[in-house]
C-alpha cells in the first residue's frame, strides 16, 4: 500500500515543479487550451444536433404516437450527448498529448536536465514522434474503450455493478492515464507501448496512486487543462524512478531545474522544441 502514496507523492511533485517554474507552467497551459476548445466546440455541435441524428437513426419510429416517440428520441438524444461526453473525458488526455507533443516533450526533457544526470532524447523527426505518440494513444483508447464496454456489463449486476465495478472503472482509467503520461517521457527514451505497459504493471499501485486521482481531477475538462503541465512533469519524475535513474550532483540543480540558471556548458534558459 506504500506505493499508492509513492504514486501520490509524485503526481504532488510534479505540480509543485510547475508552480516552481511558472514559465513552463505557462507553456504547459498552451496545448490543453487548444483542446478544450476545440471540445468546447465539438460538444456545443454535438449538443444542437444529437436529436436530429437520433431522428435520422430511427426512421422506423417516424409513424409513432405521442408521447411515445418523444420520449424514445429525447432518451436516445441524451444517450447520444452522454456518450459524446464520454468520448471527450476519454480521449482528452490523449488529443492534449498529441497536439502538444512539442510542448510537453521540452517540458519533460526541463525536468530531467533540473534532476540532473542524462537527458535523453529520442532523436526522431517531429513527424516521426507524432505518429508514434498517436499511433499508441490509438492503442491506449481501444484498451480503454474495451474495458469499459466490460465493465459497462458488469453494471448490471446486483450489488456489484454499484459498488465494485465504478472503483474498478476508475483504477482501469487511472492506470492508463498514467500510461499516457509517462509514454512523454519513456517515448524520449526509446520505449516501446508494450514495455511501458509492462513497467508500469510492475509497480501497479503506485501507478494507481499517480493516476486515479488525476482521473477524478480530469472528469472536469477545465481543471485537467490546469493541472496537465504538472502532470507531465510527475509523471516524469516517476518514471525516473521506475528506470532507477538517479541524478547527479544535486548542488546545482535547485535553480536549474527549469533551465533558469546557465550551466558550465552555456545558457540552458532557451529551450527549443524538437524539430
Amino acid at each position: 500500500m506504500r506505493d499508492l502514496g509513492v504514486g501520490f507523492k509524485y503526481l504532488l511533485q510534479g505540480q509543485k515543479w510547475v508552480g516552481r517554474h511558472g514559465r513552463w507552467f505557462g507553456f504547459g497551459l498552451l496545448p490543453g487550451l487548444v483542446t478544450l476548445v476545440l471540445y468546447a466546440g465539438a460538444l456545443v455541435g454535438l449538443g444542437y444536433g444529437a436529436d436530429d441524428l437520433a431522428a435520422w437513426a430511427t426512421p422506423f419510429a417516424d409513424d409513432w404516437t405521442s408521447p411515445w416517440l418523444g420520449i424514445f428520441r429525447g432518451t436516445l438524444t441524451a444517450l447520444v450527448f452522454a456518450f459524446g461526453c464520454f468520448l471527450a473525458v476519454i480521449t482528452f488526455t490523449a488529443v492534449t498529448l498529441l497536439v502538444g507533443q512539442p510542448f510537453y516533450e521540452s517540458l519533460s526533457e526541463a525536468v530531467d536536465r533540473g534532476e540532473g544526470g542524462e537527458v535523453p532524447e529520442s532523436g526522431l523527426p517531429l513527424w516521426r514522434e507524432l505518429w508514434i505518440s498517436a499511433r499508441d494513444s490509438l492503442r491506449v483508447v481501444l484498451r480503454v474503450a474495451f474495458y469499459g464496454v466490460l465493465l459497462f456489463a458488469c453494471g448490471f449486476i446486483p450489488v456489484v455493478g454499484q459498488t465494485v465495478v465504478p472503483v474498478l472503472g476508475f483504477c482501469v482509467s487511472g492506470f492508463f492515464l498514467a500510461e499516457e503520461l509517462t509514454a512523454v517521457a519513456l517515448q524520449r527514451r526509446g520505449v516501446e507501448l508494450k514495455e511501458r505497459l509492462r513497467m508500469l504493471r510492475g509497480r501497479r499501485l503506485a501507478t494507481l496512486g499517480f493516476g486515479v486521482p488525476l482521473t477524478l481531477a480530469f472528469l472536469v475538462p477545465f481543471v485537467a487543462v490546469f493541472l496537465m503541465p504538472g502532470a507531465v512533469a510527475g509523471a516524469t519524475l516517476m518514471v525516473r524512478d521506475l528506470r532507477g535513474e538517479t541524478g547527479g550532483d544535486d548542488s546545482g540543480k535547485n535553480d536549474q531545474e527549469g533551465g533558469n540558471l546557465p550551466s558550465a556548458g552555456g545558457d540552458q534558459e532557451v529551450h527549443h522544441l524538437p524539430h
